[in-house]
């Protein structure tokens, strides 16, 4: 039996509004490959959040949505190892041999809103944690294959949480994906668990940011002293991919494409 309704129509975005967003996609993606370039061992998180706003500056009419989004300083949530979210860039903040650095951006172009994350090797990484990053990615494109027209947010979870605890690794219940286009972040969640037919039914126009973030051990989480940054509890790796997807008549379509 299919549980929680249908998608507020106010959150439904016309075919116009769609493809603004698929060109501010670009834009973000080319943000986050320009920062991928860039990663290696002596960086600071600082130089690639500089990185990420020079890049998406240099196109007419795009602006970095997380700069000052809530009070965060920076254009890009840039997070390292055991960092699930939100780290704050910082000079301080240097690359190692070795280590994972997940790079979250958003653009606004033309007054609407998308959003997408990547997790990069610094260097070469250990098997475990590029099982790690493998198994995070495929269960993103696992949630992606699940956001078609009648579906439900239950069926986006219970496909992520499929593929990373059969891979052995937890996914994060305390952060959710969520409705994304007219604002940066809008009512809708979309949780990385779940069960097949609960939720909201997934309705034609509907936009929405698909973020597994999955953790090598414990799916607990705690938050630093800075207010920000979200950790793992145990200290152990995390791994974070997100993409902006819209609801079509022909199945999903990833808006935060090259």
């Amino acid at each position: 039996m299919a549980i929680g309704g249908t998608a507020p129509a106010t959150l439904l975005k016309s075919p116009r509004e769609i493809d603004i967003m698929a060109r501010g996609g670009v834009i973000l993606r080319g943000a986050l490959m320009a920062a991928k370039h860039a990663v290696r061992p002596g960086v600071s998180t600082m130089e690639l959040d500089a990185i990420v706003e020079s890049f998406i500056r240099s196109h007419a009419g795009a602006e970095p949505a997380f700069k000052g989004l809530y009070g965060f300083p920076g254009s890009a949530c840039i997070s390292i190892n055991e960092e699930i979210v939100h780290g704050i860039p910082s000079r301080k903040r240097i690359l190692a041999e070795g280590d994972i650095v997940t790079v979250d951006v958003g653009v606004k172009l033309d007054g609407m809103y998308t959003d997408a994350a990547i997790t990069i090797p610094v260097g070469q990484v250990d098997a475990e944690t590029q099982r790690l990053m493998d198994v995070t990615e495929a269960s993103l494109a696992a949630g992606i294959a699940a956001a078609t027209p009648n579906n439900h947010v239950g069926d986006i979870g219970a496909a992520i949480q499929a593929v990373v605890e059969a891979a052995g690794f937890s996914v994060v219940r305390e952060l959710v994906g969520h409705g994304v286009g007219f604002s940066p972040h809008e009512e809708l969640q979309i949780p990385n668990y779940g069960k097949p037919k609960r939720g909201k039914k997934l309705s034609v126009g509907l936009t929405i940011a698909i973020e597994p973030m999955v953790n090598v051990g414990t799916a607990k989480t705690k938050t630093l002293s800075d207010k920000w940054t979200v950790v793992t509890a145990d200290g152990k790796r995390s791994a974070h991919f997100e993409h902006t997807v819209a609801i079509t008549e022909n199945g999903p379509r990833i808006l935060t494409l090259g």
